[in-house]
């Protein structure tokens, strides 16, 4: 009979194991993503100031504008729609889908310096942009500094 030496190898298994809890990992985390972007989405935003208005501009494309629903209840700004998923093409075809759909709400408080009543909304390539002017009370105003002349002055102290 003839023994056969096998060297002792602690770690042997580790490597396979720490591969399987990644494989895992990464299908449950790839899962959740390609479900997610099926959910709910959030439209990514600026807002900024200008002397005249306030601006707020969404990226949301492909969406078309009568499906939009923007409103202004107790000074909150809500832009509401849906990002509906391509029927057009099997399911299946797909080889990989990132971009985000289904419905979306996004809300922001506005200052009470705006002027809610005369909101402008522009759709263009995709981004939505609303105007919103500021009350009158609330624009900047330059105030004139009047400067007298020093012989002005002289005559006035006499």
């Amino acid at each position: 009979m003839r023994a056969t030496l096998t060297q002792f190898q602690p770690f042997r298994g580790v490597s396979s194991l720490q591969e399987q809890i990644n494989r895992l990992f990464s299908e449950t985390f790839e899962r959740g993503t390609d479900e997610a972007n099926l959910t709910a989405w959030a439209p990514a935003v600026d807002i900024f100031e200008t002397e005249q208005s306030l601006v707020v501009k969404a990226d949301i494309p492909d969406i078309k504008p009568e499906e939009l629903d923007i409103r202004v209840e107790n000074n909150i700004l809500t832009i509401r729609g849906e990002r509906k998923f391509e029927k057009q093409v099997n399911e299946n075809n797909y080889l990989r889908v990132e971009r985000a759909y289904g419905s979306f709400s996004r809300s922001f408080s506005l200052a009470n310096t705006v002027n809610a009543e005369a909101i402008q909304a522009d759709y263009k390539n995709g981004v939505l942009t609303l105007t919103i002017p500021k009350r009158e009370e609330a624009k900047p105003k330059q105030i004139k500094v009047r400067v007298e002349s020093p012989a002005a002055a002289a005559a006035a102290s006499k």
